[in-house]
């Protein structure tokens, strides 16, 4: 019997295979471009906020006068970092880039040359995070990643004055690698979350959440209430876990199953919002779930929203007449020849697989790495990272992939095990005339908590992330003789009193279930980290 027949069969059984699988991943991936102009408003409006609230700390975090000096920064970040604040010095300058970032991320909010304003505001996140490496937290990581799929995306298609100068129907979506690997980034930092806290009992019985409420380093506004209900923050953590788990049906989900899962991870996001001062992570976040919301989602919203009186096509029409079509005839369109557009697309076009093969690289080698090791039990991140880099073309991915700051992490936020350990300082400093002082807390030395609510001892959640850089002694502990250096002198200009040396302690309180709420019955230690003799 031939077997040409049975060979037939079996060439259309897997071509009828490939095709339902292509349709599978296409709709898997596929972002509705109203989401991706939701998204690129909120890059933009959290570069602006960033900016905003880094300004606060502006000459002691990121000029020569202050505590990181660019050569400091510059050895605290990897070999070939690339920074345009590395560009100049002068504290005016650096103000001056700093305006242009925003101005540069303001243009992608009303998405005015989008793809550009998206290429230079991700140099810009890349380069104000490499200015101060000691400040940065996962959400710097996961802003930076999105950013870069974010270049990538088409952001400028609908909602923006591109797009009147454009002029046409925008499409309704979009599918492509980009999409898929934007989304897939998501997904890979909580599934990978998920399996480093699935090694961990705490989490798996729900035990872990409610010692995490304990730490008063970091709960603030409502959550020093909900630690009286530690149930309820029991059952809301094991919920988080199996969430992070789960967090494939992300993408596997379409149409409204997807909008329920997003609506959780949202709600979950919002909560740590208001509970834990994590800084920009939750909205970081956020931004990126928007990536994942279909046309179902704005179907349903448009339905809800002409319930309660409210016509979107109205909302979009006017917002259009009295916003963007003014914007659009103020702004040049630079329509440039056909033969420039088409050169300069083809350069960009090269680039861009470039940046993603070598981005798709490093996610491929990192996660089967992670997981690997991660479920063996054996995980060390720095030991992963050279064994990629051990190879000529890991060793190629890892240094591109540091040098722009897109390198992925191990993503163990509170993993495997939480953190049960409270945190404060204690910086026991001597005057000429003899007397003892807490230079960090301003007031009389003792070992007391100085306060109740422990997250008030840092200005901004930007500062425990830099005391964190302190305690560990960054760039061979010089880090922490310049902040040394730095008290000896603001406090004799600013209290009129001269120190002769400081001695810094961390204090740390162990959190038990019976301890979460009672800061008095933990067990503490003390611990000596530096010595700093003033104008030594």
């Amino acid at each position: 019997m031939s077997t040409a027949p049975r060979i037939a069969r079996v060439a259309r059984v897997v071509r009828v295979a490939t095709r339902r699988l292509r349709r599978f991943l296409v709709r898997c991936f596929t972002v509705d471009t109203r989401s991706l102009a939701t998204f690129r408003v909120f890059l933009g409006l959290l570069v602006i906020a960033d900016l905003g609230l880094r300004s606060r700390n502006f000459s002691f975090y990121y000029t020569d006068t202050g505590i990181v000096p660019q050569e400091l920064a510059e050895r605290g970040t990897a070999d070939g970092a690339i920074s345009i604040y590395y560009l100049t010095s002068e504290t005016e300058l650096i103000a001056a880039l700093m305006v242009v970032q925003a101005l540069v991320a303001l243009a992608m909010v009303v998405g005015y040359r989008t793809r550009a304003a998206t290429v230079v505001s991700f140099l810009f996140v890349v380069s104000l995070d490499h200015h101060n490496p000691f400040v940065l937290s996962y959400a710097d990581t996961l802003f930076r990643l999105l950013f870069f799929w974010a270049m990538f995306l088409p952001l400028g298609e609908r909602w923006s004055v591109d797009a009147l100068h454009r002029g046409g129907a925008p499409r309704d979506t979009v599918a492509g690698l980009a999409t898929a690997f934007a989304l897939s980034q998501m997904v890979f930092m909580y599934l990978l979350n998920g399996i480093h806290k699935s090694m961990s009992p705490l989490w798996r019985s729900g035990d872990a959440a409610p010692l995490v409420f304990g730490i008063d380093e970091m709960t603030f506004l409502i959550g020093d209430l909900l630690r009286a209900v530690p149930t309820l923050i029991s059952y809301g953590g094991l919920l988080w876990f199996y969430m992070l788990l789960a967090s494939l049906l992300l993408v596997l989900f379409t149409g409204r199953a997807r909008v329920a899962m997003v609506a959780l991870f949202f709600v979950g996001h919002a909560s740590f919002a208001l509970t834990v001062r994590i800084g920009a992570f939750a909205y970081v976040a956020m931004a990126g779930l928007t990536l994942f919301l279909q046309p179902a989602f704005w179907r349903d919203a448009g339905r809800i929203a002409r319930l309660i009186g409210v016509d979107p096509t109205r909302v979009h029409g006017t917002v259009r007449d009295r916003v963007g079509e003014p914007l659009a005839a103020a702004l040049p369109a630079f329509r440039v020849v056909p033969d420039r557009v088409a050169r300069v697309r083809s350069i960009a076009y090269t680039l861009a697989i470039g940046a993603v093969v070598v981005a798709l690289a490093l996610v491929v080698a990192v996660f089967l790495l992670n997981v690997g090791a991660v479920i063996d039990g054996n995980y060390d991140q720095n030991a992963l990272n050279d064994e990629v880099a051990a190879h000529p073309a890991g060793e190629h991915v890892v240094t591109v992939a540091e040098a722009v700051g897109i390198d992925q992490p191990e993503w163990s936020v509170f993993a495997p095990s939480p953190r049960t350990t409270d945190r404060y300082y204690v910086f026991g400093a001597r005057t000429v005339e003899g007397d003892r002082l807490d230079v960090y807390n301003d007031r009389p030395f003792t070992w007391d908590r100085p306060g109740d609510e422990l997250q008030r001892q840092h200005d901004t959640y930007r500062q425990r992330f830099f005391m964190n850089s302190v305690r560990r002694g960054a760039v061979g502990g010089e880090l922490t003789r310049n902040y040394g250096e730095h008290l000896c002198a603001t406090y004799a200009a600013e209290h009129g009193i001269e120190l002769t040396h400081i001695s810094m302690f961390e204090v740390t309180e162990t959190i038990t279930f019976e301890t979460v709420d009672d800061p008095a019955g933990r067990e503490s230690e003390r611990d000596h980290f530096h010595r700093h003799v003033c104008g030594g």
